[in-house]
């Protein structure tokens, strides 16, 4: 089992930056693949980004290459998606998830097992 905890989620202009951070509790983590989603208002939730175990492959969705980068330090059992040049459309609830069976595609929600509670991202026009 692992507990996942986000953070660093805010109010910031258009144009602006936000380090998102998820904390893992078990050693586990850095032996799976983790990704961020985000979900707005009335919208599915959509992948936005991934990292496989050893930082090695990452994975970006199209609207957000050149702007987010996705990391993690698996030393402190930590992830990390770094956003900048924010714009409205990224106002969402962003989540981490993580897990043993994230395989091939990891844009796919379902194959993650563990989720944080999410974390709010409001950008301003």
């Amino acid at each position: 089992q692992v507990q996942l905890v986000e953070s660093g989620g805010g109010l910031v202009q258009a144009g602006g930056s936000l380090r998102l951070s998820c904390a893992a509790s078990g050693r586990t983590f850095s032996t799976y693949t983790m990704g961020w989603f985000r979900q707005a208002p009335g919208k599915e939730r959509e992948f936005v980004a991934a990292i496989d175990r050893s930082a090695g492959s990452e994975w970006l969705v199209n609207s957000v290459q050149g702007r987010f980068t996705i990391s993690r330090d698996n030393a402190k059992y930590t992830g990390y998606l770094q956003m900048r040049n924010l714009q409205p459309e990224d106002t969402a609830t962003y989540y981490c998830a993580t897990g043993p069976r994230v395989a091939g595609n990891p844009a796919i929600a379902s194959q993650y097992d563990f989720w944080g509670q999410g974390t709010q991202v409001t950008v301003s026009s």
